[in-house]
């Protein structure tokens, strides 16, 4: 099962555009949920994206981004 961090974490890859490596997100504290905030910083810290609130997809970042669009295609599919 997942947790409501993971849960929180693949959201937030999920929004990222691997169209165009150079679009990033920005998050920003006073707009963002909590939950969202503390994403931003564990996927920095597992180097999945480049500063802690937010910035670019890392390499490993963009893989885990695709794998999380694509299982999100699958799932909401008819």
């Amino acid at each position: 099962m997942l947790t409501p961090e993971e849960i929180a974490e693949i959201n937030l890859l999920a929004q990222f555009n691997l169209a165009n490596n150079l679009e990033g997100l920005k998050i920003h504290a006073h707009e963002a949920s909590g939950d969202t905030v503390a994403a931003a910083g564990r996927l920095h810290q597992k180097g999945l994206i480049t500063q802690r609130d937010g910035g670019y997809l890392t390499s490993l970042g963009h893989d885990a981004s695709g794998h999380s669009q694509s299982l999100l295609t699958i799932l909401r599919s008819d």
